[in-house]
């Protein structure tokens, strides 16, 4: 037993000993957490503050920071201290909705989903089908963030109803899609079918000052095999038409090229949302970039790892998936950058978990107390309650072992 405690003894300080500045022993502990939703239970801010009560418990004098780990708008938008905004949109079949986005005061920057526009779950099972769906409702909602003086905007592109190639999101900013008649084309993949010219001489002016940074966590081309028809179109209801929006994309790709050299319809994201990406790239100079990547930045997340002890992450389950670059691996090589010591915590840990030891993550933890059902481990109280004990009872070892003072 003695040999046990003592290996674990060596284990725990060879953790700290790989730090620069080793954990402070004689000033206060820091502990950085930035935790993904357990979805369906908890927030991420809702878990990043019970795992934050955990550690209270152990060291009441720690000096704690509570980041939202965030896959949605609304998450990052409350999580930075930013506020909600409703505005009146088109759905993917034009209908008028209401929808949400945030705004972050203080650089003056709209965090929108695009989904809450032109998402899946606006339609019916019978109404899915991207010849019709259209991305305007989405430029609505960036019209309505810049008449409110945002000049800065992520947006989240997944979840799409639409195949249209952000054909709808640009009319709505001012751009023009015209038949060989002069007139503005059908909304949805169809019209695309017939795109003969493109104007952009009513665009906003105020698109100028702007920005875009959108959330893209898929590679597809815009055409092709691995392009947005061939891979999403089944999911969003297309049918034997396939191929030819596949090729009405492309030919929008090449038209869209004679005004814009920038475009690329092999850039990786192109294909996202239907082709959204390709309009945000090519007609807005945006960046598509990891999800993951664009909060941890937005959250000054590695500022805050510069001189901690500790970070705490993870997710409703933690398994070999995670270990393929989920959002808790994100946080983990980052927090490895400083030399901080990585706690994860899940609702689940399943088989392959101990692949995410080798990209940063020191130790994982399961914080249910016994076999549970999945009603019960989802139960919001009892989950923020549960990841409380587990991080209470992870940072007594690291008292108990380490010594680190109150």
């Amino acid at each position: 037993m003695e040999n046990k405690k003592a290996a674990l003894a060596a284990l725990v300080r060879k953790w700290c000993e790989e730090k620069d500045n080793a954990v402070r022993m004689e000033s206060r502990m820091k502990t950085v957490i930035a935790i993904d939703s357990f979805k369906g239970s908890m927030t991420s801010m809702e878990a990043g503050n019970a795992a934050a009560a955990g550690v209270k418990a152990v060291f009441p004098d720690a000096e704690i920071v509570v980041r939202p780990l965030a896959d949605g708008g609304e998450a990052l938008t409350t999580g930075m201290g930013g506020r909600m905004e409703t505005a009146l949109v088109s759905d993917p079949l034009g209908r008028k909705i209401s929808a949400s986005y945030g705004i972050l005061e203080k650089n003056k920057t709209a965090v929108i989903e695009m989904a809450a526009a032109a998402g899946l779950p606006l339609l019916s099972k019978e109404e899915r089908n991207p010849l019709h769906t259209t991305t305007y409702g989405v430029g609505e909602l960036i019209r309505d963030a810049i008449r409110k003086g945002c000049r800065h905007f992520i947006v989240g592109i997944g979840g799409s109803a639409t195949n249209d190639g952000g054909v709808g999101m640009l009319s709505a900013l001012g751009f023009e899609f015209l038949d060989k008649s002069g007139q503005p084309v059908r909304n949805g993949a169809a019209g695309l079918a017939d795109l003969a010219e493109i104007r952009s001489g009513h665009v906003l002016p105020v698109l100028k000052e702007c920005t875009f940074r959108v959330a893209c966590d898929v590679e597809n081309s815009l055409c092709g095999e691995l392009g947005c028809s061939s891979v999403f179109g089944p999911q969003k209801g297309a049918d034997e038409k396939i191929r030819q929006m596949d090729q009405w994309l492309f030919s929008y790709a090449q038209l869209t090229k004679e005004h814009f050299l920038q475009a690329d319809e092999n850039c990786p994201g192109a294909g996202a949302a239907g082709g959204l990406g390709f309009a945000f790239q090519s007609y807005l100079g945006a960046r598509l970039e990891p999800g993951i990547r664009i909060v941890l930045e937005e959250t000054g997340l590695e500022r805050e790892m510069a001189d901690a002890d500790f970070v705490l992450t993870g997710e409703g389950r933690i398994d070999e998936q995670t270990a393929m670059g989920k959002a808790p691996v994100g946080v983990a090589k980052l927090a490895k950058k400083h030399g901080c010591t990585v706690l994860a915590f899940a609702g689940a840990l399943q088989e392959g978990f101990t692949a995410c030891h080798e990209i940063g993550i020191d130790a994982a933890f399961c914080i249910q107390k016994r076999a549970v059902s999945l009603e019960e481990a989802m139960d919001r109280d009892a989950a923020m309650q549960n990841l409380t004990d587990t991080c209470k009872e992870a940072f007594r070892l690291v008292k108990a072992v380490v010594g680190v003072p109150q």
